[in-house]
């Protein structure tokens, strides 16, 4: 196997990781983990939760700890977009309910056992910000 494949992998597992801890910290906040990762052409939503009346869709960004940037400082306007255009397709394929939706984002740093830290922003996002050509990610450093 070469470099990059081992690298591709354990980038995989550390994200796969990363999705497992915050479907736990989503559980544990009471909320109904319905769905993770669902993909379409246009993009992938990595999980899909509901408290109360609320729709949620969740990016999550994982990172060594040991990283030089915050995981939410990857998350481009350009993957707002797709993760928006996912969401409008998964509310088609449940038969567009009127109900309430956010996006919120989970942001994990991660040693090789254990999470060091877990922040969870709620509403991190809305389909108005993507169509602001001035809009730009928060960074929460």
């Amino acid at each position: 196997m070469s470099f990059f494949s081992n690298a591709r992998k354990r980038h995989l597992q550390l994200g796969r990781r990363g999705e497992n801890l915050a479907c736990k910290l989503l559980r544990a906040q009471h909320y109904d983990v319905l769905c993770r990762n669902f993909k379409v052409k246009s993009g992938e939503i990595d999980i899909v939760a509901r408290k109360d009346a609320m729709l949620i869709f969740v990016e999550v960004k994982s990172r060594r700890h040991t990283a030089l940037r915050r995981p939410s400082a990857n998350l481009s306007l350009t993957q707002k977009r797709r993760i928006y255009r996912a969401s409008q397709r998964y509310l088609r394929e449940i038969g567009n309910p009127e109900v309430a939706f956010r996006f919120d984002l989970i942001e994990l740093l991660l040693k090789r056992f254990s999470a060091v830290e877990i922040k969870h922003w709620e509403g991190h996002f809305t389909s108005r910000d993507l169509k602001d050509p001035k809009f730009k990610s928060f960074d929460y450093t």
